[in-house]
């Protein structure tokens, strides 16, 4: 059919034709359209991996903590700021994710219900607060130990650290026994006043 009509074919019955006799004519169009778009889409992995996640210029964030209720660990908290302390007995701070929270009214001690859970990720779940190496935010205002006008401390058991990679070690019991960890945040001025 396609040597004796051949002039009368449309492009359908050509590609019929020659798929027929086995005469593709060149190569596969499919698979070569599914192997670019594959490759295209490992090459935008990879960049965003990379070169755009690991790259520098903002703040990284804090590495997702373990599955929720893979522990249960309490510790205690004091954090001031210019010579306020924080009242996390307040409701926009009780249970506010369910990896690291406050609950039942009490203010001073964390839950953790996660393993892994790091200080920046566990303050970083309260609303308008962050602490970082050397900064805090509190209300909007961010406190950075870089500003002469500011003191930051960030410890836990007397001792500084660095909440980004520093994991809460809290224990079961309630309240925490002072082998828990005592997790202690201010912000004051430079000159020593509040």
């Amino acid at each position: 059919m396609g040597d004796a009509h051949e002039d009368e074919l449309g492009t359908i019955d050509r590609r019929r034709v020659a798929d027929l006799a086995g005469d593709d004519g060149g190569l596969p169009t499919g698979p070569l359209i599914l192997a670019g778009v594959i490759l295209f889409s490992a090459l935008v992995v990879v960049y965003v991996l990379f070169f755009v996640g690991g790259g520098g210029g903002g703040v990284e964030a804090a590495e997702e903590p373990g599955p929720y209720q893979s522990a249960h660990e309490h510790g205690t908290i004091e954090m001031v700021v210019l010579g306020e302390r924080v009242d996390f007995s307040q409701s926009e701070y009780q249970v506010a994710a369910d990896r690291f929270h406050f609950e039942n009214g009490n203010g001073e001690i964390w839950h953790t219900h996660a393993t892994g859970v790091t200080l920046e990720w566990g303050m970083g779940t309260l609303p308008g607060i962050a602490v970082s190496e050397d900064s805090v935010t509190y209300e909007g205002t961010t406190y950075s130990d870089g500003d002469p006008e500011y003191d930051v401390t960030i410890q836990v058991n007397g001792e500084s650290v660095d909440p980004s990679s520093y994991v809460l070690d809290g224990t079961t019991e309630v309240p925490p026994p002072d082998s828990a960890d005592h997790v202690r945040i201010v912000v004051e001025r430079a000159n020593g006043t509040n």
